[in-house]
């Protein structure tokens, strides 16, 4: 469960740099007033904020339903040979 863990940690990291990214670079390139360069960053802080969690609960919820899977055979009382 450790890679698993991991796995989910990090591609929350990138999935919620990307929608910041997404949301907040404009404020970079384009000269904007103060109000809206605000808005932009809490926008994008609110939503980064909301992937990060939303992601890992995914993930690790994947990786829990195919161990699930896995562990369970197809039809009760015949082994796997």
């Amino acid at each position: 469960m450790t890679v698993e863990i991991g796995y989910a940690l990090f591609s929350a990291a990138f999935a919620a740099a990307v929608v910041f990214g997404a949301i907040a670079g404009p404020k970079l390139m384009f000269a904007m007033p103060y109000a809206v360069e605000r808005g932009l960053l809490l926008a994008a802080t609110s939503v980064a904020a909301l992937v990060f969690p939303l992601r890992v609960v995914t993930v690790l919820r994947r990786f829990s339903r195919e161990a699930d899977r896995r562990d369970r055979p197809d039809r009760p009382g015949r082994s796997e040979q």
